[in-house]
């Protein structure tokens, strides 16, 4: 089995690798915007993995399923949301799209990670709570590891019912903010200092360094890595203010 993530904060990376280590896979995790990933995609089995946004599933994700339809017939694939509250159907917005390009989708899970979106005060949790919440989605990895050992698969998400809750829950009300990338990235001059950090880890290249200053174009997928990675805070996306910059390594330090 090959996997191929999207993750922003770090979240959806972590749970991938902790979920290969439990299972003993050896095969290849790849970021969905490495130039390996037409290599991972050879594979019979896949894992793929992204952050639930509105219970639907980045653009960037739908994006890349789209392209390469071609390669899904036939292939295993077992799908993992990691979600800030609520998921829905967040696995089986994916496992729709991809069964109509004949895949196979062998299971699901939605895991609860710390939110990662820096700029929206009402998610905020302690980093006492994060650590909790970070404890239990390890221990929920490892049980769901053993449970696939023994040829038991998750199917978190897959359901009817889950599809309503996705659909009534949250994707009818936030329908616009995932039918394609945003242009909303906002990021103000005045503190960037041209560093380059964000163009270098935007996965979809939104952003370019230009006399200096980052500038974005409409090609963001809201994952937030630029945003929770500038070194000076410059940037914010679905709120106007930053309050912090949420990442896994920050939420597990002890």
């Amino acid at each position: 089995m090959n996997a191929i993530f999207l993750s922003g904060s770090g979240n959806t990376k972590h749970i991938v690798t902790l979920l290969f280590n439990e299972l003993g896979e050896n095969g290849k995790i790849v970021p969905i915007e490495s130039p390996e990933v037409n290599e991972a995609l050879k594979a019979e089995e896949l894992l793929i993995a992204y952050p639930t946004q509105f219970s639907n599933i980045p653009y960037l994700v739908r994006d890349f399923i789209n392209k390469h339809q071609n390669e899904w017939k036939g292939k295993k694939i077992f799908l993992i949301t990691t979600m800030g509250l609520f998921a829905g159907d967040g696995t089986g917005c994916a496992a729709r799209l991809l069964k109509k390009y004949g895949a196979v989708i062998t299971g699901g899970l939605q895991i609860v990670m710390p939110d990662s979106i820096g700029d929206c005060k009402a998610l905020k949790k302690s980093k006492e709570q994060n650590k909790a919440i970070i404890e239990t989605a390890d221990k929920r990895i490892v049980e769901a590891a053993k449970q696939m050992r023994a040829g038991n698969y998750p199917k978190e998400g897959l359901s009817f019912a889950a599809h309503l809750a996705g659909l009534f829950g949250q994707r009818l009300w936030f329908y616009n903010k995932t039918t394609g990338y945003s242009d909303k990235l906002k990021i103000d001059s005045a503190k960037c200092i041209g560093c380059g950090l964000c163009a270098g880890n935007c996965p979809t290249g939104n952003i370019k360094i230009v006399d200096g200053k980052a500038v974005a174009s409409g090609q963001c997928t809201m994952c937030y890595r630029c945003i929770d990675h500038c070194p000076k805070q410059a940037m914010t996306l679905l709120g106007k203010t930053l309050y912090e910059q949420p990442t896994y390594d920050k939420n597990s330090k002890k």
